[in-house]
C-alpha cells in the first residue's frame, strides 16, 4: 500500500488526498504532493498566504494560526488514517503553521528577514533539536504531526527575533 519509508504515494493515495477536504488541507493544498522535499515545498507555499496575513493585527494573525493549527490536527488525523501512516511526508499543513509562526518577527521587517525566517524554520524542522525530536517521537496522530512544527516555528521565531533586534530591525511587538 505505502512504502515503509513514508516517502511515496500510490496513485490511489494521491487521488484520496486531493479529492477529500481533509486530504487537500493536510497536503497543503497540493504542495505536499511534489516528488521530493515536500516539507520545503509546503514551507515555500506557506509564504503566499503569509504575504496577506502579515498585514493583520498581531492578535488576528495569532487567531488565524490557531484556527489553521486546529483544522490541521483534524485534517492530518483523517488523511493519516486514509494513508495508513501517521506522519507521511505529503502532509505539510504543519509546515504552513510552523512557517507562519517563524515569520512573526518578519511582519514589519525587510524582505531578507522572510528568507532568514524560512531558512531558520527549515533548519529547526529538519534538524529537530530537543524537544522537537522528542515530541516528534512521542506524539502521534494529527496532534503529533502539527506540534513539532509549532515548536520548530517558535525556535525559528526566537532566533529571527534575536537576529533582527541585534541589527536594529523593527519588530511587530515594539
Amino acid at each position: 500500500m505505502i512504502a515503509a519509508d513514508r516517502k511515496t504515494l500510490t496513485p490511489v493515495q494521491r487521488r484520496q488526498l486531493i479529492t477529500s477536504p481533509a486530504g487537500w488541507i493536510a497536503c497543503g493544498f497540493g504542495s505536499g504532493l511534489v516528488p521530493k522535499a515536500q516539507g520545503t515545498a509546503g514551507s515555500l507555499v506557506a509564504i503566499l498566504p503569509w504575504l496577506w496575513m502579515r498585514h493583520l493585527p498581531l492578535p488576528t494573525y495569532a487567531l488565524v494560526v490557531a484556527i489553521v493549527f486546529v483544522i490541521g490536527i483534524w485534517a492530518c488525523q483523517v488523511a493519516g488514517r486514509q494513508l495508513g501512516v501517521d506522519d507521511h511526508r505529503a502532509l505539510v499543513i504543519d509546515e504552513f503553521v510552523g512557517q507562519w509562526i517563524a515569520l512573526v518577527p518578519a511582519v514589519l521587517a525587510p524582505w531578507w528577514t522572510v528568507l532568514a525566517g524560512f531558512v531558520l524554520f527549515r533548519l529547526f524542522d529538519v534538524g529537530k533539536p530537543w524537544p522537537i525530536a522528542w515530541l516528534d517521537r512521542r506524539l502521534k496522530g494529527g496532534l503529533g504531526v502539527m506540534v513539532d512544527d509549532v515548536v520548530a516555528g517558535i525556535f525559528a521565531a526566537v532566533a529571527l527575533g534575536l537576529l533582527a533586534r541585534t541589527i536594529g530591525v523593527p519588530l511587530p511587538w515594539r
